[in-house]
């Protein structure tokens, strides 16, 4: 995997400037919580496609020291009719096992509307609610339903004392999801919305064409970027997370490439999904930042904390807190996509303060 990391960023950094305040706490202050997720969110709906993700979720994190991507256990599309229950039962032996070393493995359950959801939430936070990093709730039809979905979720909590919050994130396709999409996104509890592509364009009765649902046509139809656009700014409104949509022809993988660099930089996605263990590699590159990006972040970064976070000047341009922000979310996904980053950088800015969530 080529992260193109910045060369060289070990040298013209003043170590003893690491000791001053962190850019969480000076920028945004001490009630900041929008989470970090990583950029891309893998899902598998077989045991042995889970384990494999699993696995490879572990190799990956090896050099970088922390998961590079997230394992979604998939539920709804994954259990045979019949065997839901059996199905929940070994997601979550897989989440209490010894495969799960990060603990960025969550699970998709089925729909709210599927008689198998709250059964599905409360097998999972039952047996393994401490380890679940999150709960994908789809087809949430309106905020109401996604309220209830929640409160679901925490009462399932409750009843099996776990202490710890489990984050939902939740699946926009429906028309009206789409309209309520500001409300339901402002939900407590909620970390993050993803765009259900294919059911959005099915919705619509024939009157979007097939096409919209290629690699290409996603961010052509006017309809569906509308749809992308309202889902992501949304997201960034409430702080929390906006995931974009499969791709899904895996095999391609300019396609895949040229999309996720879309999502992230035309869209303004943080996250995206993938469908086939060959697209990780791919949709890490796509939305991690450029070299010069991350060298800009590391000096403008470095040289406002020696100033206390006063303005200060980079290569003939004034910088302050607005700017500051930014650089700092830049070298935050720098972090979160596993690029080389200096020693001393990674330890005083991410290992020691640095929590999902």
């Amino acid at each position: 995997m080529n992260l193109h990391g910045p060369p060289g960023l070990n040298e013209g950094f003043c170590v003893s400037t690491l000791t001053a305040i962190h850019p969480r706490h000076a920028l945004f202050g001490a009630q900041h919580t929008t989470p970090s997720l990583p950029v891309c969110d893998h899902y598998a709906g077989v045991e042995s496609r889970m384990l494999k993700a699993m696995n490879l979720q572990t190799e990956m994190a090896e050099e970088a020291g922390h998961a590079v991507f997230d394992v979604t256990l998939d539920l709804e599309d994954g259990a045979p009719v019949g065997g839901e229950h059996e199905h929940a039962l070994m997601v979550s032996e897989l989440l209490m096992s010894g495969a799960n070393t990060h603990g960025r493995v969550g699970a998709r359950v089925h729909a709210p509307s599927h008689p198998r959801f709250e059964d599905d939430v409360d097998t999972l936070i039952k047996l393994a609610g401490e380890k679940l990093a999150y709960l994908m709730v789809p087809k949430v039809a309106h905020a109401q339903e996604t309220q209830r979905a929640i409160e679901t979720i925490k009462q399932a909590r409750i009843k099996h004392n776990v202490g710890r919050k489990v984050p939902v994130h939740a699946l926009i396709e429906t028309h009206k999801a789409v309209q309520d999409v500001a409300d339901i996104a402002a939900l407590p509890g909620l970390e993050s919305l993803s765009f259900g592509l294919m059911d959005f364009v099915s919705e619509h009765r024939g009157a979007i064409p097939a096409s919209a649902m290629t690699a290409t046509g996603q961010f052509t139809h006017p309809l569906v970027v509308r749809a992308k656009l309202d889902i992501a700014a949304a997201c960034h409104a409430a702080g929390i997370v906006p995931s974009h949509c499969v791709v899904t022809e895996f095999k391609d993988t300019k396609a895949l490439s040229k999309a996720a660099e879309r999502a992230s930089r035309e869209l303004g996605y943080t996250r995206m999904w993938s469908i086939h263990p060959d697209q990780i590699d791919v949709i890490i590159e796509a939305f991690a930042p450029l070299t010069y990006e991350v060298d800009d972040a590391v000096e403008i970064l470095l040289a406002a904390q020696q100033a206390h976070w006063a303005p200060t000047s980079y290569r003939g341009q004034l910088h302050d807190r607005a700017s500051y922000r930014h650089y700092w979310y830049v070298l935050e996904r720098a972090w979160l996509t596993g690029q080389p980053l200096p020693a001393e950088i990674k330890h005083a800015f991410f290992e020691d303060h640095h929590a999902h969530g």
